[in-house]
């Protein structure tokens, strides 16, 4: 029995040293005075280093929370997330900053960063080099952006944020009147009338002085002529035509478009209809007789015989 008690107590002593042996008992780092924490992290941001400055403010806020720096360096951590495509964490640095400073000077910056992470939230590598219409995609992110920067400048309207929030404002409510009319067409073609003509009446009521706004009427001309829904009709047509006298919109070629083109990804069809474009009158060319090198090489070097007559 006492043997047994003996060998228990040295595989506990040899457990509780092994643990020191792997590095169970590492040195924590020694205490780093406030001002030189948030000088570092600033280094870093300057040098862009945004993943090292973020370790920095969040060393800083975790060890001094009260400090004569914490309200800096919240805000300059919502900078870092955004600078670090951390968005939903910016997002959520911005928000608590706000509810518990909420007469702080700095207030209108907290806004800002928080419209712009959003804002550049949806904004990959493809959308910025290829030619993404991002109006098609989830306005979600566009949503809340464009509600952030609503607030800051509503709030703070001499704000030296408040230019660039409201140019950023504009776009964004292009891009969603948009894509309520990507939306309205889709219903358009599945003819349920209903939702397209909903979908008119609120880039109407919300996205007023957008480029959308001729097609929303459009939208809801037809819509409202297929429920007979005749005055309702007749309004919209001459709030169509008072605005956008001769405006010719192709909204109705879009009940007309197949399912083709959802079924091919628009392969074998397209979502949008272009107005075709004339072109210039010209006397037809004789049909010239093609030699057996044409053939054989499937003309590809017909352009340089050519060129060489």
């Amino acid at each position: 029995m006492r043997l047994a008690k003996l060998l228990a107590i040295i595989s506990i002593t040899l457990m509780a040293s092994g643990c020191s042996w792997f590095g169970g008992d590492e040195k924590e780092a020694p205490d780093v005075p406030e001002q030189q924490l948030y000088e570092e992290a600033l280094d870093m941001l300057e040098g862009e280093n945004y993943v090292a400055a973020v370790e920095k403010l969040q060393l800083l806020e975790s060890r001094y929370p009260f400090g004569r720096f914490s309200d800096q360096a919240q805000l300059e951590l919502i900078y870092a997330y955004h600078k670090n495509y951390e968005s939903d964490a910016a997002r959520a640095t911005a928000d608590r900053f706000i509810r518990l400073n909420p007469n702080h000077e700095n207030i209108d910056y907290a806004l800002y960063l928080k419209g712009l992470t959003a804002f550049e939230k949806d904004r990959t590598f493809f959308e910025k080099y290829l030619p993404i219409d991002e109006t098609q995609r989830d306005p979600g992110s566009a949503l809340d952006s464009f509600q952030s920067f609503q607030q800051l400048v509503s709030r703070f309207p001499n704000s030296q944020y408040a230019p660039d929030a409201q140019k950023r404002m504009t776009y964004l409510k292009n891009r969603l009147a948009t894509h309520e009319m990507h939306v309205a067409r889709y219903y358009v073609k599945r003819e349920a009338w209903v939702a397209a003509a909903n979908r008119g009446r609120y880039v109407l009521e919300n996205y007023q002085q957008t480029p959308a706004l001729p097609d929303a009427l459009s939208v809801m001309v037809l819509a409202y002529n297929e429920l007979g829904m005749t005055d309702l009709a007749a309004d919209a047509q001459a709030v169509l035509d008072t605005n956008f006298p001769g405006y010719q919109s192709n909204i109705q070629l879009a009940r007309k478009e197949s399912l083709l083109s959802s079924a091919t990804f628009g392969l074998f069809g397209s979502a949008t209809i272009s107005r075709p474009v004339e072109q210039p009158q010209s006397q037809p060319a004789e049909p010239q007789q093609r030699s057996w090198f044409s053939r054989l090489t499937f003309g590809l070097f017909d352009s340089e015989a050519q060129a060489t007559e």
